[in-house]
């Protein structure tokens, strides 16, 4: 049996000296983003992806061993521990190779086939599997016994039924070779409820559907699963076509495993329903639920995983920078919130608004806003893209118009999550004595000049991109995405004098205790000179300065490299580095042409090999580096503010908002995202979106098809493509199976597959499922 560390290193195709490496440093209470970033000589340079992947499959086999210890100390406390059967479970890859060794020891309920055996019965069993040649009748009349509750030789023959059944049923070669024919095999099949079809219109694509179960992809396998747990669907695998006379196929595996075969003798009949009813009874409902487990943790997977990808790029878009920037909160008869913030996101002023119907003061709220920028020196606005956003887009376009020597810019900001900040307890603390609608003028104002900032104070969960999150594990979900923030906000660091404490609780080795304490010490005696005076905050001790030190910037302090990605730990080397040049410190950064020809080998010794040199180069070269990209933005189009304003072929900007397996969501300005299927997203052939676009993404779009009953639009990225067209391009990631006669389904077909469709009609279909998706 391989050890844990070298399984690992074989999943991840590294040295297990990388792995095991990396394990200690977990271990020691080191996190994911020190590990990449300042133990690349340890563990040969494994990156946070790999890093993540390694923590979770330590978690998994550290987990599997546990249960196979437990496993191990139960059978041998019943006496029944074989040298055989020990090396089986130890072997064992899979909790479920595991669950299926310990089946016939695991306590249990007491069954037909126990009470059988008690009575005696086992002989019986034995005796006719044994030697089919024997008349069951005959052989069962010696065990009739009354008292016992087997007072005729059918109800005896029923208890040997139920012992060889249950003996079958537990076996764990026939339990592993009959799931991987199902694996290959099933099919997924999905009916309605009778009388539900009304109700469960949403599911309407599902009402008679079947799929090849490998080929099910997760968000096709998530709505199944949502519509039978609102009662609406039944999901059920199907195996073969079981014709009369003919043995279904995984009654032949049992048969087969066994020995079983119809040779004419007297027992053969009798054995065939033992085989029968063992897959009928025993084992067919135990593999489906089995499988059909495996299929919904399969897809929650890939569905966090999505979620994990969109809020990763939303969380490292493009920031507009320290700016003075007004907020907009749109509204209609609540009026509009406005929060003026400072270059450094401090509140400055709040108003409220009513240019919009019922009161429509669009002139009073013009004056109000251009006071406001001039009085604060605003550079940008940031408008919310919920109700009224658009009506509050002219205005803010009018206010640029008529005050051109404001110099400012509009720029629609997402606000999802917006009102889950506003009433949150951070944000009462952050602004204890305004009106919770005020906050969410602020939270959009600073999410525009530093979306990290200020998305990590709310649950990655309210942020709106992912697919059926309400539908997952949510630890799983929650420590993906906690993963993910944790992630982000360490590769770009933070300022220790500005951050919010929510941000400093995203730094590797702190907490939101540590982060309070280090906010109380700032506020108590001033802005940090030096990383060094963080070791006087209370409880932040050796361990933890390690761990965050590297991630936290201390800009215009005493020591240049504390404003750098440099670690403390590696400033003996910074300062050998400047005296073997003969250069200062301060000179020698950002001078990236003397530092490019520096020799990173002169400068190794037996603590700082030639990776830690060269990343050490690297960072002085652009310290600080942010890794994030140049901001820029969607414009939208005038006048196309509504469903009824999309006119087919009309070339439209938009700002890429989620990313499916099945295609893009995307912000065109009409308060309704429009969709780019999978299909439509690249001239080439793609088997993922996120090949092609990833959220926050500024892309130009096709109208190709608008339904306004329905409040969908589908949009294509391929200009060459023609509304009411057959598209003929390639396909964006071929599915397998589907609905009736093994098609997708009609809402998930696309061009290429089977006859052309009308382009992009599978795409506005796919928003049957869009709305439960995004929720």
């Amino acid at each position: 049996m391989l050890s844990i560390n070298n399984r690992i290193a074989e999943e991840l195709g590294v040295r297990p000296q990388q792995v095991a490496a990396a394990v200690q440093l977990l271990d020691e209470g080191s996190t994911v983003p020190f590990i990449a970033r300042y133990r690349k000589e340890v563990t040969g340079s494994l990156d946070d992806t790999q890093l993540r992947n390694l923590e979770e499959r330590l978690r998994y086999l550290r987990e599997l061993d546990d249960r196979r210890a437990s496993i191990l100390a139960s059978i041998e406390e019943q006496g029944k521990l074989t040298p055989e059967l020990a090396r089986e479970i130890n072997l064992a890859d899979t909790k479920t190779r595991l669950e299926d060794l310990y089946l016939p020891y695991k306590q249990k309920r007491r069954t037909k086939g126990q009470i059988a055996l008690e009575a005696g019965l086992g002989e019986l069993a034995d005796a006719l599997f044994n030697d089919p040649s024997l008349t069951p009748e005959s052989e069962a009349a010696s065990f009739i016994d009354a008292e016992k509750g087997f007072a005729d030789t059918k109800a005896v023959l029923e208890g040997a039924k139920y012992i060889l059944m249950e003996r079958f049923a537990e076996d764990a070669s026939l339990l592993s070779s009959l799931r991987g024919y199902l694996k290959d095999n099933a099919t997924l099949s999905a009916r309605v409820i009778a009388g539900k079809e009304n109700e469960g219109a949403k599911f309407r694509d599902y009402f008679e559907h079947d799929e090849k179960l490998k080929g099910a992809p997760s968000h096709r396998a998530l709505a199944i699963f949502r519509g039978r747990n609102e009662g609406i669907l039944t999901a059920s695998l199907k195996v073969g076509e079981e014709l009369p006379g003919t043995l279904h196929p995984c009654e032949g595996m049992i048969a087969e495993r066994f020995g079983i075969a119809n040779q004419g003798r007297a027992a053969d009949k009798w054995l065939g329903e033992v085989v029968r009813w063992t897959w009928k009874v025993k084992l067919y409902t135990h593999l489906e639920t089995d499988l059909l487990g495996e299929l919904r943790e399969a897809a929650e997977d890939e569905a966090i995983s999505v979620f994990a990808r969109n809020l990763h790029d939303l969380l490292l878009a493009a920031p507009a920078g320290p700016r003075a920037t007004l907020g907009l909160d749109p509204g209609l008869r609540t009026g509009c919130k406005v929060a003026v913030v400072d270059a450094t996101g401090k509140l400055l002023d709040t108003a409220t608004v009513y240019p919009h119907a019922p009161r429509n003061d669009w002139d009073g709220t013009l004056n109000v806003l251009a006071k406001l920028c001039a009085k604060h020196g605003v550079d940008l606005i940031a408008i919310g893209n919920g109700t009224a956003s658009r009506e509050t887009d002219k205005l803010a376009i009018e206010l640029i118009k008529k005050y051109p020597g404001l110099k400012m810019t509009k720029i629609m900001v997402s606000e999802a999550g917006a009102s889950v900040y506003s009433a949150s307890e951070l944000a009462a603390k952050e602004f204890p004595d305004l009106d919770v609608s005020l906050r969410g003028a602020v939270s959009i104002a600073r999410r525009l000049q530093d979306p990290l900032a200020e998305l990590v104070k709310i649950d990655p969960k309210s942020i709106g991109v992912g697919q059926y999150q309400h539908d997952v594990s949510q630890l799983k979900l929650a420590r993906s995405l906690d993963a993910v923030v944790e992630d982000c906000v360490n590769a770009v660091g933070v300022d220790v004098n500005t951050a919010s404490s929510a941000l400093l609780a995203r730094i590797s080795g702190l907490n939101a205790t540590l982060a309070q304490n280090i906010v109380a010490h700032r506020d108590a005696h001033g802005a940090f000179k030096t990383r060094d005076a963080l070791k006087k905050v209370p409880r932040l001790g050796d361990k933890t300065f390690e761990q965050a030190a590297g991630f936290l910037r201390v800009m215009n302090g005493d020591n240049p490299l504390d404003a750098s990605a440099v670690h403390p730990e590696t400033y003996p080397l910074v300062q050998r580095i400047a005296a073997d040049t003969g250069r200062d410190i301060r000179s020698l950064i950002g001078d990236a042409g003397f530092l490019k020809r520096l020799d990173p080998k002169k400068f190794t010794d037996e603590t700082f090999g030639q990776v830690t040199v060269s990343d050490i180069l690297s960072e002085l070269e652009k310290p600080g580096r942010d890794p994030r990209p140049e901001f820029k933005t969607a414009e939208f189009q005038e006048g196309v503010e509504t469903l009824k304003d999309l006119e087919l072929g009309m070339i439209l900007e938009g700002v890429v908002t989620n990313v499916t397996n099945f295609g893009a969501f995307v912000d065109i300005g009409v308060h309704q995202d429009g969709l780019v299927h999978i299909s439509a997203l690249s001239e080439k052939f793609i088997k993922d979106p996120h090949e092609a676009v990833k959220a926050g993404d500024v892309v130009k779009v096709k109208v190709m098809e608008v339904d306004i009953p329905r409040n969908r639009i589908a949009l294509s990225m391929r200009m060459s493509d023609t509304p009411g067209e057959k598209v003929d391009g390639p396909r964006g990631g071929a599915r397998q199976g589907g609905g009736k006669g093994g098609q997708a389904p009609r809402s998930e077909r696309h061009s290429g597959q089977d006859k052309p469709a009308p382009a992009n009609a599978a795409m506005a279909a796919l928003f049957a499922n869009a709305k439960q998706l995004r929720k």
